[in-house]
């Protein structure tokens, strides 16, 4: 027996008709096909990615390095952080030694003492290295680095040729040491209760989104100063967004006081912000901050032709090391030029 329908149960119905129709073609379409949304990758975006070389040195591109080219590549785009010889500067790491440590309270885990494979080493100086330039070194300069940071360890001879053929059959010290967990995987269960108050959390950032900065705190591997700066530039920045809720302005953060900047200066402040300012803007490996008019001071003295001259070919000076171009070797003269006038327009 049929009952009749008034109109408002009746655009119930049908709406509960449509809808459910509605949700059963989006089903299909979604198990049927692509839904159009992105895009395929190239075969050039792919290989831009699919960088990474496995233990037995599968994924190693083409190529062979000598220790002496590495020597020169290493004094120029590494010495600054790990220095001459692989001992470190200040708190950065050390890359040679370490040897019959690894059963101490305090290790020395190196290259040489500790590290099983090789071809890892040539991944991580290629997708990781210059810490300011990360993926900016040819193929190459990784063999030719690598083959050095091996000999610094004596694990190959001076006159070794390092190629893609025998990098992954070189036994590395280590190697016997490292084995397959046979431990079963295991979930933490979150955390809900005592949870860490987020103001007092450290900062995390990203060096052009790639190496990683944050972690640069008093007691790691690096000086607090790169902390600091960034303290800073998080103050500066919540400072502009009040004034800007209040419809005030503030001064850019790290413009030179009392006046604008020069064109040169001007055109010189996105190569700063993009290759200078890891260093210059935390104080990193004794290089004097942007701002910093007691640290820039005795340098403006020798005049801009000196620094220029320094910044370009590297200068090595009682607080610290400048590598040539600060590793960036990619950059023009101009654009270092440039960089320098905003830095010292930007210190005065």
């Amino acid at each position: 027996m049929f009952k009749s329908l008034d109109s408002k149960q009746l655009k119930k119905s049908l709406l509960a008709v449509g809808l459910g129709a509605a949700l059963a073609v989006t089903g299909t379409v979604a198990q049927a096909g692509k839904l159009g949304i992105g895009a395929t990758a190239t075969q050039e975006e792919i290989a831009g990615w699919d960088i990474d070389i496995r233990s037995d040195g599968m994924g190693l591109p083409e190529g062979k390095g000598t220790v002496e080219a590495g020597e020169g590549q290493y004094e120029a785009l590494c010495a600054t952080c790990h220095g001459l010889f692989g001992e470190g500067e200040g708190r950065w790491p050390v890359l040679a030694g370490g040897q019959d440590t690894l059963t101490e309270e305090r290790p020395t885990k190196t290259v040489g003492s500790y590290w099983p494979y090789a071809s890892t080493l040539y991944d991580y100086i290629r997708r990781a290295m210059p810490f300011t330039a990360p993926r900016s070194l040819s193929d190459q300069q990784v063999y030719d680095i690598t083959a050095y940071v091996l000999y610094l360890n004596e694990v190959i001879d001076e006159d070794f040729v390092l190629t893609k053929d025998n990098l992954a059959k070189i036994e590395m010290p280590n190697q016997e040491n490292f084995f397959v967990d046979p431990r079963p995987d295991v979930k933490n269960a979150r955390c809900m209760k005592n949870c860490a108050d987020p103001k007092k959390m450290q900062i995390a950032g990203t060096l052009r989104g790639i190496t990683p900065v944050g972690h640069f705190v008093e007691g790691a591997d690096a000086p607090a100063a790169s902390h600091d700066a960034q303290m800073e530039q998080e103050r500066h920045k919540e400072k502009v967004r009040k004034a800007t809720l209040k419809g005030e302005t503030v001064a850019a953060h790290g413009a030179a006081a009392g006046g604008s900047l020069s064109e040169a200066a001007m055109a010189g402040k996105s190569t700063y912000e993009g290759a200078c300012k890891v260093c210059h803007g935390s104080g990193l490996t004794g290089s004097p901050k942007v701002g910093d008019m007691d640290a820039w001071s005795g340098r403006i003295k020798q005049g801009m032709p000196v620094m220029v001259q320094h910044a370009i070919k590297g200068f090595t000076g009682d607080t610290g090391v400048m590598p040539p171009k600060g590793g960036r070797v990619d950059l023009s003269d101009k654009q270092v030029e440039q960089a320098v006038a905003y830095m010292v327009e930007s210190s005065k």
